[in-house]
């Protein structure tokens, strides 16, 4: 095995905690409308797919090597420097968990790279052809094919099921959903588990233990997956809510479009080298299969404020990022202050989420997040679904009331 130095084996330690947080952060992504469909029971859904996230980490290496090679020029980057890097990505994974909102851990851990790499060696020493191609770019694209791809696919199976049996289209979906849930949680590991491989593998390389260029070695791989396994099995159960209840209601058939259009996107993206956020695919893969039943509504407040955590996350990640490299920049005691300070914010954030607990207890309670003023005037436009039944209108303006009988007179006295 290579030959440790302390700092590189607290950069390695640190490394798989990211992967866990990545874990439950992206557990969503996977089984959130499996489970608010109930196709699954939460704790089956989470535990199937922790088992095909470790599997999808042996399938391939190609992320990794886009960020141990490609992101960063890895021959003037130290360890306390990928340090600093899972420091800020860290930090806003647990900050995004706490408020439910579905932001990309791909995306602050690329973040936290870039600012960290910046305040060591500059701006040089990002390579921004690689960061447009790569990060930005699919990051633009991969929602909105993954949501037109959705739409498609839950109109044409609305269209060819519209004359079959509801109770046999319904199990039929739901088995289709289990299918494509868990193919959406073997591409996760295909790509989100390869990143931490890429990031272990650059210390490593940083901290000399392995020459430049090589591949993740097999423990690494290992280690990775197992990581973020177990994460995936804890249950991100904060996301999972807002991802299967918070963005739109789905029935099964939606559920089984969105997932199969998710895992195709990110299977090719891992082919291709991409580090793409699988949180983006797939929540535009909801949206798409909310929006492609007649009668569908998106939440778009929710989607709102996702849109706003997704864009803050890179620079966020990134100055986090930047401020922990230029702590650890002035020796063993800054590294270690902020060390502490890491433990000390995510130790304060898990006891903040004791306030209110979400578990597989509660996770398919409704949001009451309400529709939004733009899904309520696209619900009244469109003609709901085959076979609904619509409520007959009642007056707004009460009828007025009957004028009281005049009294009747009494009798004269005789």
């Amino acid at each position: 095995m290579e030959s440790f130095s302390l700092i590189l084996a607290i950069v390695v330690v640190t490394a798989l905690a990211f992967d866990f947080t990545n874990g439950f952060h992206d557990t969503a992504n996977a089984m959130a409308t499996t489970i608010s469909t109930g196709a699954l029971k939460p704790k089956i859904a989470v535990a199937m797919s922790a088992a095909l996230n470790l599997v999808g980490a042996f399938l391939s290496v190609e992320v990794a090597n886009t960020i141990s090679k490609g992101l960063v020029d890895e021959s003037g980057i130290r360890p306390e420097v990928i340090f600093a890097a899972l420091v800020g990505a860290i930090l806003w994974n647990l900050l995004t968990w706490l408020v439910g909102l579905p932001s990309s851990s791909s995306h602050a851990l690329m973040g936290g790279l870039v600012g960290a790499t910046v305040a060591s060696a500059g701006f040089g020493a990002v390579h921004g052809d690689v960061l447009v191609t790569k990060v930005l770019l699919p990051a633009v694209a991969a929602p909105i094919v993954a949501g037109v791809a959705s739409l498609l696919a839950t109109r044409f199976s609305y269209g060819i099921g519209s004359q079959a049996d509801g109770e046999a289209t319904r199990k039929g979906y739901r088995a289709g959903q289990i299918a494509s849930a868990g193919l959406v949680s073997l591409a996760h590991g295909t790509n989100d588990a390869q990143k931490t491989m890429g990031i272990i593998t650059l210390a490593l390389i940083a901290g000399g233990a392995i020459a430049p260029g090589s591949n993740p070695p097999t423990w690494v791989i290992l280690s990775a997956g197992l990581a973020i396994a177990l994460g995936t099995y804890i249950g991100g159960w904060r996301i999972i809510r807002t991802m299967g209840k918070g963005l739109t209601d789905l029935e099964p058939r939606q559920g089984f479009a969105a997932q199969t259009s998710a895992a195709t996107a990110i299977l090719a993206s891992s082919h291709l080298g991409f580090s793409l956020s699988t949180t983006h695919v797939v929540s535009g893969s909801v949206m798409g299969a909310g929006l492609g039943r007649k009668g569908g509504v998106v939440r778009w407040s929710t989607a709102t404020r996702m849109f706003a955590a997704w864009a803050l996350t890179l620079p966020a990640a990134a100055l986090v990022g930047a401020g922990a490299e230029s702590v650890t920049d002035l020796g063993d005691w800054g590294t270690a202050a902020v060390a502490v300070f890491l433990i000390a914010a995510s130790a304060a954030i898990w006891k903040i989420s004791r306030r209110e607990v979400v578990d597989h207890t509660n996770v398919v309670e409704e949001t009451g997040e309400p529709a939004g003023v733009v899904t309520t005037a696209i619900a009244a436009v469109i003609p709901p679904p085959t076979g609904t039944v619509v409520e007959e209108l009642t007056a707004t303006i009460p009828a007025p009331a009957a004028e009281p009988a005049p009294a009747v007179p009494p009798a004269a006295a005789v």
